[in-house]
């Protein structure tokens, strides 16, 4: 099962409509839209401070999604998709966003909406990301700007696949899903 968790009596605030896999991990204050996804090993960890997701988030294997205490809070918006092992810490991230596989972004980074950060960059502390650009390197620089091409095949193809893959879960019975039954 999930671990969600409460801290310093705040729960996590996550709609029936969201998929949580079952060793996903989810703590604190984190608030979550509509038919958000939390993925096996994702960890959102809202102890130190205020997670928001927008409607739509998919949060995939082994991404991490933290803040800094009492400094920065984590703000994502409608239809993002955080990559496989990425780090989302103490930024904003707006609208139809894609962070790629094993990216990392920073304290205080902005990251404007309809922007693609490639996998592997590395978004420093402080960088503002304009809307509609693709970021990419360690440190990260922008190296174009997006396309109607690149929005519509990757970035909302990756979000609208992540909320029909939620789908195959949300009928398996609670035995299969490796709840075990009360004797």
């Amino acid at each position: 099962m999930p671990v969600i968790l409460p801290v310093k009596g705040v729960s996590p605030r996550i709609p029936d409509s969201c998929f949580i896999a079952p060793n996903a991990t989810i703590v604190g204050d984190v608030t979550a839209g509509e038919e958000c996804s939390f993925w096996f090993n994702a960890v959102v960890r809202g102890d130190v401070n205020k997670i928001t997701l927008g409607k739509r988030v998919n949060v995939q294997d082994g991404a991490c999604i933290h803040c800094t205490y009492q400094k920065t809070e984590t703000l994502i918006g409608n239809d993002v998709s955080i990559g496989h092992n990425a780090i989302v810490h103490g930024c904003v991230v707006e609208d139809k966003v894609l962070i790629g596989m094993g990216a990392i972004v920073m304290d205080n980074a902005h990251i404007g909406t309809g922007s693609v950060i490639a996998a592997g960059a590395v978004i420093l502390e402080g960088t503002i990301v304009p809307p509609g650009t693709v970021w990419a390197g360690v440190p990260a620089r922008k190296v174009k700007e997006t396309s109607a091409e690149l929005m519509a095949g990757e970035v909302e193809r990756i979000a609208k696949n992540y909320l029909f893959y939620s789908s195959w879960f949300k009928d398996i019975p609670a035995a299969a899903a490796g709840e075990i039954a009360a004797p």
